[in-house]
């Protein structure tokens, strides 16, 4: 008891300190300061599971907002720190993700945008055969080779592990669509919807939804980047960029939407559903801001990672923003 209160005493005091020296405070540090100084209190309820609003797309009804899986993969974008992604996957022992997703189950999240991979694959069935879980699994596509049939071999074994619904993951697109293989990606949009699960294609680039729209592609949702260019590193002209995110010297950075006015305009008229994702533009933008710029400017479904302390933030402002109504060009088109 004394160590916990001598902790409690440290963090009070220093984030007190942080704020006395006129040092901007996250939501985060806020909550958490504003804990220490009433002392131990019950958790903020957040209503039953599935309270979350949710919309549709094709069978599948989805909440609103998603949990993504690269924090739970263990990787994260973040430019040249070389540590990052192996404390990520110290922290994320099997049990800690166990406890992420049943957060997000009991704030009212019930779908989750995974990777195609052994790990995930044990965790996922782990977690629905002895943990009880119900979360949705909405696959990434993302073959060894280009070839269709290895589409066909990933898009069955998803289908084989319990995936409701999949898509072809951005880098894959917006490499297919440079490279003119419009109709490959076509094929594997049709091999997608044989399978029976909701088909989706993603982009970082705004030539391939643009691109699908021509060629009359009908996905049952795009997987398009999406975040506000109002952070201090925002520079898409920067030399290092290119229009497609294939790799390289590129991914140092954290823009992932080059263009998020055109994104915008062009997905204005677009009818399919839209799951946004890289809206915090890799931890640059606190949520409260990324959220409220993706749902207002069209987007029906935020796929955001979260460790578990986030879990319970992001959900509650989540369903602040959608409560209130946000004010949208776009209708909802799920």
């Amino acid at each position: 008891m004394a160590s916990q209160l001598d902790r409690r005493d440290f963090l009070k005091r220093s984030l007190v300190g942080s704020a006395a020296g006129a040092v901007a405070l996250s939501l985060e540090e806020q909550t958490l300061l504003a804990q220490l100084r009433r002392g131990p209190a019950p958790a903020e309820p957040v209503g039953p599971m599935g309270s979350l609003p949710t919309g549709q797309i094709g069978k599948l009804k989805v909440t609103r907002l998603i949990v993504g899986g690269n924090l739970t993969s263990g990787n994260a974008h973040s430019r040249d720190l070389i540590y990052v992604s192996s404390l990520l996957r110290q922290y994320f022992t099997d049990e800690k993700v166990f406890e992420t997703w049943e957060l997000c189950e009991q704030c009212g999240i019930n779908t989750a945008i995974l990777r195609l991979d052994d790990h995930v694959i044990g965790l996922l069935t782990r977690y629905w055969n002895e943990r009880g879980g119900k979360l949705q699994w909405i696959v990434q596509i993302k073959p060894a080779t280009r070839g269709l049939e290895a589409f066909r071999t990933d898009i069955r074994r998803a289908v084989d592990n319990g995936a409701v619904g999949a898509y072809l993951q951005g880098n894959v697109s917006d490499t297919l669509v440079k490279d003119g293989q419009i109709d490959l990606l076509g094929e594997v949009l049709r091999c997608l919807k044989d399978a029976g699960i909701v088909a989706g294609i993603g982009a970082h680039d705004l030539q391939v939804p643009i691109a699908c729209e021509k060629a009359s592609l009908k996905p049952d949702f795009y997987m398009k980047t999406l975040h506000s260019p109002s952070y201090w590193s925002f520079n898409p002209r920067d030399e290092k960029w290119e229009p497609f995110h294939v790799g390289g010297p590129k991914d140092t950075e954290n823009v992932w939407c080059t263009q998020p006015q055109e994104t915008v305009e062009f997905m204005r008229d677009v009818t399919t559903a839209w799951i946004a994702f890289k809206v915090l533009a890799a931890g640059a933008i606190g949520p409260q801001a990324a959220f409220q710029y993706a749902y207002e400017n069209g987007a029906d479904f935020i796929c955001a990672g979260m460790f578990d302390f986030q879990v319970r933030e992001d959900t509650i402002i989540a369903r602040k923003i959608l409560s209130a109504g946000p004010t949208r060009q776009r209708p909802w088109r799920a």
